[in-house]
């Protein structure tokens, strides 16, 4: 949370603008490769780009670990789909370099917990969801001679080290709602560090549910309290269970974990959650946590009341849908269905920290509902270029799909094959990328539509005086007028096709579009300075067009308690204004703040509280997340 020095602030400002493709000033490459993030990244992970792997199936490093303890569970003819095909750690580690030159900044790893180690009808646990002990990694990702324990593991270290100096982070799945099925007899047999402590057979101590499967998917107590798929299902209301589970994943990040992706989150009641994110944030501020609400959708409230009240995102399989529907399946509606989906941001508290996807594996690829690259290279653009974090299933860069069975479970989970740099795609990842890093409309801004029909679609990302203009068209080719940008008149260079596109009165005229063709222009502004940056953002007040949401306070940035001074926030949508307030002279000084509401021809309507206090730190960056007052 140190301030940048001024030396690297230029190299910033030189280099954003020549990632912006605006004619302005003009610097090297070599000056643009210095700059990894222009915001700091300890409390902010909307610039992050996120990569799902499938552990087992990415890259296999360490042949001599493949046997495992039980050779059966192995198959090295990768056609046993159920079975383990070698990936493991160290695969992961000789790709760091592939991974970080694509343009990832996060690691989605699939769960690393150690599993039951057993066939139930020729499955193994590749996938990381039938966990024996939480406390302890899955031999079969680590080199043979290393311990599995996670406190001496050194496999782990090598990996965590690896990312962090190349400025990556690590996100661990994690599950805290079941542990394994019946295999073999046994079933829910849950260790500490190899120590027995419970067993679903011999459940002297109730720490899991005995019910039975799920039914009746749309009933909440059977969503909540029955087992998915015969797994044994954990009592959260065992003190015991819920120490256990949130000690062994305060020491994975101990461990050097920096994010976490939870699984099936609605199968545990929100006190549970809430309980554990104020826990886990409290023993590391800095985590960032999101959960898989099983086909999340705006249009139903209860994911929405489980992203806004839970303490963590969630990965936004509306959206996802909607992507799948409009540019793979080619539905009626096209781009409309995504935009629809858009339209409901408001009911979010925070739209741009859901997670973002096209596809991951429990659904088929992109790819198996429609093997056009260019589609899918539109679709990694919109998510890339969106509200949101995008998250991008492993080997989507090297169009990587198998089409079995129409590519569902488990041919959605082939093994990594390719690792070349040269594809179209992966050059649009590595430039996208850089396009989120540096410019803080794409990660932090409000999205409007600026023209949309069934196959074209124009969009503006919009934060302070920074802009990112985005077309794209899935159908034939065609011209068009985008009669309102916003962006300053001038000569844009198209960051991906490097055409020059003209702003002319605020507007683009005649705009060629070639089929499945992507424009993406970028602007630049002034970054926010200050010994203590405030990243303010207030919930809560249903705004109108001609609105703005002002920060007062007993200190001059905000105004002294002069409404007239007072710091304007940015539009997200009409439930979330936020900005960055930058203090210098009360840095390190207690202050008090409340928010207020300007409306043309009204008066001001302040918040109905007395105000709101906070202590800055001296320098970095702050965090403020409120609800309106009413």
């Amino acid at each position: 949370m140190v301030q940048i020095s001024s030396a690297k602030s230029e190299i910033e400002a030189q280099a954003t603008k020549a990632a912006a493709g605006f004619h302005t000033d003009t610097v090297t490459s070599e000056t643009i490769s210095d700059v990894e993030f222009l915001f700091t990244r300890a409390i902010e992970f909307r610039q992050e780009t996120i990569y799902f792997i499938i552990v087992d199936r990415f890259n296999d490093g360490d042949p001599s670990n493949n046997p495992g303890a039980h050779p059966e569970l192995y198959d090295s003819t990768k056609q046993k789909w159920g079975k383990y095909w070698g990936g493991d750690l160290q695969g992961i580690i000789d790709k760091l370099d592939y991974l970080k030159n694509l343009g990832v900044t996060a690691i989605w790893i699939s769960p690393l917990f150690e599993q039951v180690e057993a066939l139930q009808f020729d499955n193994a646990a590749m996938h990381g969801y039938w966990t024996k002990d939480f406390k302890r990694i899955n031999p079969r990702f680590l080199a043979t001679h290393d311990d599995n324990s996670l406190f001496r593991c050194s496999t782990f270290d090598t990996l965590i080290a690896g990312l962090h100096e190349r400025g990556m982070k690590l996100i661990l799945d994690i599950v805290c709602n079941h542990s394994s099925p019946d295999v073999n007899g046994e079933k829910g047999k849950l260790y500490e560090d190899g120590v027995l402590i419970a067993d679903y057979y011999n459940d002297v101590n109730n720490w899991y549910y005995h019910n039975p499967e799920i039914t009746d998917w749309e009933n909440e107590e059977q969503l909540l309290y029955y087992e998915m798929a015969g797994l044994a299902t954990f009592n959260e209301s065992n003190p015991d269970y819920r120490h256990y589970i949130k000690t062994a994943i305060k020491q994975w990040l101990d461990r050097g974990v920096d994010a976490l992706r939870v699984d099936t989150v609605k199968h545990m009641p929100i006190w549970f959650w809430q309980e554990f994110n104020s826990d886990i944030q409290t023993h590391k501020p800095s985590v960032f946590t999101f959960g898989e609400w099983g086909f999340s959708n705006p249009n139903k409230s209860s994911s929405i009341k489980f992203a806004n009240e839970s303490g963590m995102s969630i990965l936004d399989f509306g959206l996802c849908g909607a992507i799948r529907e409009a540019l793979a399946q080619g539905l009626p509606g096209g781009f409309h269905l995504i935009q629809d989906i858009l339209n409901l941001d408001y009911l979010y508290n925070t739209a741009t920290e859901l997670i973002t996807f096209i596809d991951n594996h429990d659904m088929p690829r992109f790819q198996s509902l429609n093997p056009d690259p260019a589609l899918l290279r539109l679709a990694i653009a919109f998510i890339m270029t969106s509200r949101g974090i995008p998250c991008i299933y492993y080997g989507t860069e090297q169009y990587l799909h198998n089409d079995t069975n129409g590519g569902n479970d488990p041919y959605n989970r082939p093994m990594m094959e390719k690792w070349d740099t040269e594809t179209e795609l992966y050059q649009d990842m590595q430039l996208l990328s850089k396009l989120r890093r540096l410019n803080p409309a794409v990660s932090l801004g409000s999205q409007k539509q600026k023209y949309i029909t069934d196959d074209v679609y124009c969009y503006l990302r919009s934060y302070r005086d920074y802009r990112c203009f985005v077309a794209m068209n899935k159908g034939a080719a065609t011209t068009i007028n985008v009669d309102h940008t916003e962006l300053e008149d001038g000569e844009y260079n198209c960051i991906v096709t490097k055409r020059q596109i003209e702003v002319k009165n605020g507007k683009i005229l005649g705009l060629k579009l070639d089929a499945k063709e992507l424009i993406v222009l970028s602007y630049l502004g002034e970054r926010v300075k200050g010994k203590t940056i405030v990243r303010a953002q207030v919930n809560g007040l249903k705004t109108q067009p001609g609105d703005t949401v002002v920060v007062i306070g007993d200190c001059p940035e905000l105004g002294d308690w002069d409404i007239s001074k007072a710091y304007a926030l940015e539009y997200i949508n009409e439930n979330t204004w936020f900005g960055e307030i930058p203090f210098n002279e009360s840095a390190g000084k207690a202050i008090c703040y409340k928010y207020a509401l300007w409306r043309k021809n009204q008066p001001p309507l302040r918040e109905n509280l007395v105000s709101r206090r906070w202590i800055l730190s001296e320098q970095g960056t702050v965090k403020w997340r409120d609800t309106w007052a009413s």
